[in-house]
């Protein structure tokens, strides 16, 4: 609770006490190896004036590196919460149901956590001191830090992704890992201040339908987790060249296809291992391996654990 009173505190610029508080759905998650997330709502106190916030935390210690680790949180406000549908009701949100009882405006506090395990995946192979991006990715950077900034647009859309999606259990998970990713991404970008978000090295994506067959493409791999489909069947799904997809994709999302597709479906199997507590024989038959010690293989590449480290409760 305390790292979630920091944040709103920040974002409130007062104290906020305890007796003050009404949470309104409360998540939390914790895989091994993966990244640990908290997400909680609570009822708008009135008299709150709240400025939407976001930290990000940079943890480092040289004589201990497993104590290494990367953490945003944010503080939002300006969302109604539907007690009864478990999200943000359409119908409050259009104000089309003003006697609504289970409309409430909501204040909203997300944290993630990320290891160095983790974000390694993301980090660029050949650095030469990097820009502080990389540094930080790769924990190279010797500083410990904490910045605050308001947040950018694409960050916010990103949370409200996160708060407002009608995804249930399987898909769910699919859909936050991916999400948090782009977080990630979003927050380095609008946080750190190394670039425009909105310029593009690739002249085609200045093109919004272009960009949007970008994020279609990305929509469908989560689609195909347990069907894996050839950059070529992608392409033509989104109706644009091979070329300009994997350009893109690269720029937009900052990852390769191959390796955006692989992450996911190894944050999945750790999903589907330790929250399902599916056996390693079941998870590579659902991501669509024919052999399960490629799938092995691959899963100890991602994340330095074999499978089966994760079924030991």
């Amino acid at each position: 609770m305390n790292s979630q009173l920091d944040i709103l505190e920040l974002a409130k610029r007062q104290p906020i006490m305890l007796d003050e508080m009404e949470n309104l759905q409360k998540i939390n998650r914790n895989v091994p190896g993966s990244v640990q997330y908290s997400i909680q709502r609570y009822k708008k106190h009135p008299q709150w004036a709240i400025e939407d916030t976001g930290v990000i935390h940079y943890h480092f210690e040289k004589n201990n590196p497993s104590e290494n680790y990367l953490e945003l949180k944010f503080c939002v406000s300006g969302n109604m919460y539907c007690r009864k549908k478990q999200t943000e009701c359409n119908y409050c949100l259009a104000n089309q149901s003003r006697t609504c009882i289970e409309k409430v405006e909501s204040i909203d506090v997300l944290s993630f956590t990320f290891s160095p395990t983790y974000l390694q995946q993301f980090a660029k192979t050949s650095l030469n001191n990097g820009s502080i991006s990389d540094q930080v990715l790769t924990f190279t950077h010797t500083v410990s830090f904490t910045k605050t900034l308001p947040l950018c647009g694409k960050t916010r859309m990103a949370i409200e992704a996160l708060l407002n999606h009608n995804y249930t259990d399987t898909l769910e998970n699919i859909f936050i890992n991916a999400q948090t990713q782009i977080l990630l991404l979003y927050s380095m970008d609008c946080m750190l201040g190394e670039k425009e978000i909105n310029s593009f090295t690739c002249k085609f994506l200045a093109n919004e339908a272009d960009r949007e067959k970008i994020i279609k493409a990305r929509e469908i791999l989560l689609q195909h987790i347990g069907e894996p489909i050839t950059i070529k069947a992608l392409s033509r799904k989104v109706a644009i060249n091979e070329c300009y997809l994997k350009k893109g994709f690269k720029e937009i999302f900052g990852t390769t296809i191959f390796d955006f597709y692989q992450g996911q479906r190894m944050e999945h199997a750790k999903y589907l291992l330790y929250d399902k507590g599916l056996s390693v024989t079941e998870v590579s038959m659902l991501l669509g391996y024919s052999s399960i010690s490629h799938f092995s293989t691959a899963f100890k590449k991602h994340t330095g654990l074999k499978p089966c480290e994760l079924l030991v409760r």
